[in-house]
């Protein structure tokens, strides 16, 4: 291999990528969830090693961060369904909230334009058929997703303990690929590799913390309604670099458009996160997960589409600290 002319060996690694790539492309129902484990089985291993320094069994060492992940897991989907409900017993006022925005933005579309009321509905009882068909193919697939994420959530406990269990075996293998004269270097990339995980997804945890925190409390003092609900599901598309701040002030806007019939809470809204967003981007998260984790912004950008396209929404999760590691 080291006598191979350069050209050689370059088009031998991007024949590897390209199937590396392929291999995730149609085993990512497989591949993804494993990838998830290993990355949480990284920030679970000092509990693990701190329960073990006490002689707990193995097993136990294994199955309690297990269940305190699990709890975590159990305390956000309860918030979520806390907020719903509240969402849902608001109804009314909501209905009555985006009547009021709609005859505004009809009577706004009307004075900058020829069609007038009784054309815009017309518009919208024309194409209200097509609309209904998109939502119904959404819907369906909507639905396709949510089952392959129970299995995904169902398998995670079961890859993670088996990742903790088997992990000398792991080790073992790894370094069977290699000369016994490359084990130093081997063992020392296994540690930056685990620093550089635990300091990325720890980080990213405290992350979505202080920032549903700022967020939310922020926002309830002001009186802004569902504050809570719009910090914490800003904190966690943060996660997704780029798109998900969008994503996150467009949710934000609807839920407060939704809340309210005046305009003022809108632009409090997009001030606050905007404020908070360039504290977070410029003073927090830099000191937080150190100088280990430096993501070039158009690498950030490819890698969230590219995991997009390879395995949807885990797999925009998973490109930041897989683009880290590597």
């Amino acid at each position: 291999m080291n006598n191979m002319p350069l050209t050689v060996k370059r088009s031998i690694e991007l024949l590897g990528i390209v199937l590396l790539v392929s291999i995730l492309v149609v085993g990512r129902d497989i591949i993804m969830p494993i990838i998830m484990a290993f990355f949480i089985s990284i920030v679970l291993l000092p509990v693990y090693r701190f329960l073990k320094r006490y002689h707990i069994p193995e097993a136990l060492s294994i199955v309690l961060p297990i269940l305190l992940l699990l709890v975590l897991l159990a305390g956000i989907i309860w918030f979520f369904s806390a907020q719903v409900t509240s969402l849902i017993a608001d109804f009314p006022k909501i209905k009555q909230n985006v009547s009021i925005h709609l005859k505004t933005l009809s009577d706004w579309i009307s004075s900058i334009s020829h069609y007038s009321t009784r054309e815009q509905v017309e518009f919208i009882n024309k194409n209200t058929n097509d609309m209904i068909s998109f939502a119904g193919k959404r819907l369906s697939g909507a639905a396709l997703t949510l089952s392959s994420l129970f299995i995904f959530v169902g398998l995670l406990p079961i890859y993670i303990y088996l990742i903790l269990f088997y992990k000398d075996m792991l080790l073992r293998f790894t370094f069977m690929w290699f000369g016994i004269e490359h084990h130093a270097k081997v063992k020392e990339a296994i540690y930056e590799t685990e620093s550089i995980i635990k300091s990325y997804l720890v980080g990213l945890l405290i992350q979505v913390t202080y920032m549903s925190t700022l967020v939310g409390v922020t926002l309830m003092v002001i009186g802004i309604k569902h504050a809570l609900l719009i910090g914490v599901i800003f904190a966690f598309l943060n996660l997704i670099p780029y798109v998900g701040a969008l994503l996150g002030n467009i949710i934000g806007v609807v839920l407060t458009l939704t809340s309210s019939t005046e305009l003022w809470p809108v632009f409090t809204v997009l001030g606050v996160i905007a404020a908070i967003q360039f504290l977070d981007n410029n003073i927090l998260m830099p000191r937080i997960v150190g100088s280990k984790v430096r993501i070039n912004a158009l690498f950030a950008i490819l890698g969230v589409i590219i995991g997009g396209n390879i395995a949807g929404v885990s797999g925009m999760f998973l490109s930041m600290p897989i683009i880290a590691v590597l």
